[in-house]
């Protein structure tokens, strides 16, 4: 009887041994292939991308971290002498911080969190937390290399948000309880170490403050807060230079309807959240107030901006200086003197769009530049001169971003720049040498238009020249002074590099290139960029095309459009951006995957390609991205024509959605993510901006707004295809309910769709993003190529 019980036992675990083979051997090539690059294995394949520097108060030296496979490095740059040496004996300082601390450290891997520079540019400060939860700080004399542990520096509160400091320093201006309070910077002192200290002196402002139609309200509550909780808060705003004033503009949101969103995993009860929410055509609209307050005498006076209904009103504030950076508290400040300061009104269209001023003592503003268009119109920051006596605006009213100056009345001085390209920003105006420096894009002939360059100009527009060169997207950053610029440059197939150059364009030195050696040793491949034609055959579309790592010129793949269809962006990457679940990671699960722009898109291309879908959010992109990959089918046998899929998140989701029911039998699979996919819905600024909304004015002088915006509801009925919906349930920019609507169209008109809800979510899907790439994996696996993995178990992050 034992004998056969033996038997028995060692069949069944032969048997057991067997399945779990002939399980492993069910592996599918293309989940093996993307489990070598989960999230978890890429964090320790790749690290700094991009040099950021810290330039010291004094001088043209900063310092910047940089990360690699040998672990972080601390750098000081000095341009001047075109010297990079490093902050740290990295071997020195472990041995320090391991006597000091009781913690065993080493040189690659030193938990060194918080590093400032000094005002001198010569002591650094940071901290160290120990595995036991004690906070050591410590100072470091970077000439003379010398650590000194802070015994009696004790550990303070994180720097309170809440704080706007006046330029002098003196005083710090803060909401509580829906009204405006200022305390001196004393007291400030006191709050950072103590919140509740008695004796710290409040100065109440205000005292109609609602929770409506206040000051500090925030952007959404939960059932278990309440404003009036004693609770210190921001308040956004600006100083006048001499810190007598504080202008800021709060709305009065009372008519203003009400959203909701429910969190069914909050403990130890679900929570609703509550926010004001305007949707496009309603009445209800939050009216913008300014009030510029006497700091020392404590008065308020409201100013008259009145022009149109539900108009929108912005402050113009002085850039910051990168010497700000790791200070404490720095001042936001106004454009313009003492006296006067610069803002912008909007119409509810925004075809109309003022320059304005006001002036103190004055009862309103004054409009002294008009823009008008009949479409939307985008702005960018007043660039102030001579203390507001000239201004630089920038402008697409010739249908390309272009800079202008004026002088203080709102008279044009002169062009500064023009011509078929777009300024995208100004970063510096050098008021000594009358030089601006700005970014901009497609004015090189025969490179990429979305490679933004570095440029100066003088400010009468004489004496144009590029700052950088090589066809890459460059990204600067110019030091107080305007001697020195760092250059991160890269493409989406190149390794990102930092150049120093001087403000003529001439390299000074390499600072530093990404190490790619253990990602490249993992198999990484770069995804390559190409150029394609839009519907109408003459515009240019460009995009770029990841494959799988292992790809096999011999095989065919299916292909998956990865969308956005902007305007304010498209999908597509063009410097190097690190491995992304929507792209070059989907990729390796099999797949062809390409990221394309369309027509109406972008905005940084002339305002007739920006404004091309305007009027027509839900239809504009599709025939261009049908186009791109018949196109790319036609040029590339690999490319599998007969089995396309399309993905996207939020305005990706709606627009994915859109693609399958438009194109019913070109689009066999989408992946639709947090989609806005009824704009009727959704958020106001975006909907009545894209789509248009026409101001109506009844014979008793009554102003409404009507719109017409196409769904996705409407069109789900021509649904041929697979598609899986995805959402957040607690995402309150794209609300669940738009794709719930989806859902509901859906069943009343008998379709089969996956739908994917994650709890606990907003807008992006948090730590549940991994979990959701091997969902999509699955999804597209299944539908494009016929066969997914099964086990209940996703594959290890």
């Amino acid at each position: 009887m034992k004998k056969i019980l033996l038997a028995v036992v060692l069949c069944g675990g032969l048997g057991l041994t067997s399945v779990s083979a002939q399980q492993a051997e069910e592996r599918l090539p293309g989940y093996l292939q993307a489990e070598k690059f989960t999230k978890s294995k890429l964090d320790k394949m790749l690290f700094s991308t991009t040099v950021d520097p810290h330039w010291f108060q004094q001088g043209n030296n900063f310092w910047f971290e940089y990360k690699t496979s040998e672990g972080k490095f601390w750098y000081v740059v000095n341009p001047s002498a075109k010297r990079k040496e490093l902050l740290f004996d990295r071997e020195q300082i472990a041995s320090q911080l391991t006597e000091i601390v009781q913690d065993p450290f080493e040189a690659r891997q030193l938990p060194i969190a918080e590093l400032k520079a000094g005002e001198d540019g010569r002591t650094f400060t940071f901290k160290v937390v120990s595995k036991a939860d004690s906070t050591f700080y410590f100072s470091y004399d970077y000439p003379s290399r010398k650590l000194t542990h802070l015994k009696d520096k004790k550990m303070e509160l994180d720097k309170p948000d809440w704080a706007s400091v006046s330029p002098d320093g003196q005083r710090v201006i803060y909401a509580k309880d829906c009204d405006l309070y200022y305390m001196s910077i004393a007291d400030y002192q006191k709050a950072r170490k103590d919140e509740k200290d008695s004796t710290i002196v409040e100065v109440r402002l205000t005292t109609d403050g609602t929770p409506d139609f206040g000051y500090g309200i925030p952007y959404s509550t939960l059932n278990t807060d309440t404003l009036c909780n004693g609770k210190r808060r921001e308040v956004w705003g600006y100083w006048s230079p001499d810190s007598k004033y504080f202008a800021t503009i709060i709305a009065d949101q009372r008519n203003v309807k009400p959203l909701w969103v429910i969190n069914s995993i909050a403990e130890p009860r679900p929570t609703l959240e509550t926010y004001k929410y305007e949707m496009p055509g309603e009445t209800g609209m939050p009216e913008y107030h300014l009030y510029l307050f006497d700091v020392q005498a404590g008065t308020r006076k409201e100013i008259k901006t009145a022009a149109w209904k539900n108009q929108s009103i912005d402050l113009e504030g002085k850039p910051f200086e990168q010497k700000q950076r790791d200070m404490e508290l720095i001042p936001r400040i106004w454009q313009g003197d003492n006296n006067r300061f610069f803002l912008t009104r909007s119409s509810r269209d925004l075809h109309r769009i003022d320059v304005c001023t006001y002036t103190l003592g004055a009862d309103s503003i004054v409009p002294i530049v008009k823009e008008r268009m009949n479409t939307y119109q985008e702005t960018r920051p007043i660039h102030v001169l001579k203390g507001g006596k000239e201004f630089i605006q920038w402008s697409e009213r010739d249908g390309w971003a272009h800079l202008y100056l004026y002088d203080d009345k709102g008279n044009l001085k002169n062009r500064i720049t023009e011509g078929p390209w777009h300024v995208e920003r100004v970063v510096k105006v050098d008021e000594a040498t009358r030089t601006v420096y700005f970014v901009a894009n497609g004015r090189e002939a025969g490179e990429n238009p979305y490679y933004e360059h570095f440029y100066k100009v003088n400010v009468d527009g004489s004496g144009l020249k590029q700052l950088t060169h090589g066809e890459f997207f460059h990204d600067v950053e110019l030091d107080d002074d305007a001697r020195f610029f760092v250059d991160n440059y890269s493409r989406a197939n190149t390794v990102p590099c930092a150049d120093l150059l001087d403000n003529n364009g001439k390299k000074v030195m390499t600072i530093q290139e990404s190490d790619f050696s253990s990602l490249k040793a993992a198999g990484y491949k770069f995804p390559e960029p190409f150029k394609v034609k839009a519907a109408d055959g003459v515009t240019d579309l460009y995009g770029v095309m990841y494959k799988p790592f292992d790809f096999d010129s011999t095989k065919v793949y299916p292909i998956i459009d990865y969308v956005y269809p902007g305007p304010q962006v498209e999908a597509v990457d063009y410097p190097f951006r690190r491995m992304s679940v929507r792209t070059d990671r989907l990729a390796q699960a099999g797949f062809i995957v390409i990221t394309v722009g369309q027509r109406g898109g972008h905005p940084s291309r002339s305002k007739w390609y920006h404004n091309y879908g305007y009027g027509n959010m839900r239809d504009y992109p599709l025939a261009d991205h049908k186009a791109a990959v018949e196109q790319l089918a036609d040029r590339y046998a690999f490319i599998d024509i007969t089995r396309v899929g399309i993905h996207g998140h939020s305005g990706g989701g709606f627009m994915s959605t859109a693609a399958i029911c438009q194109y019913p039998d070109f689009y066999k699979a989408a992946v639709s993510c947090a989609g806005n996919h009824d704009n009727r819905i959704y958020n106001r600024w975006w909907s009545e901006t894209h789509h248009g909304v026409k101001e109506e004015v009844s014979e008793k002088g009554d102003t409404t707004f009507a719109y017409k915006i196409a769904t996705n509801p409407e069109i789900v009925k021509q649904l041929k295809g697979h598609l899986m919906l995805v959402h957040g349930d607690i995402d309150n920019n794209v609300h669940p309910g738009n794709t719930i609507r989806v859902v509901n169209a859906l069943i009343r008109a008998n379709k089969r769709f996956d739908m994917l809800t994650l709890p606990g979510q907003r807008h992006g899907f948090g730590d549940m993003d991994e979990y959701f790439y091997w969902r999509m994996v699955d999804f597209f696996s299944e539908h494009l190529k016929g066969k997914k993995e099964s086990s209940v178990d996703i594959p290890q992050r």
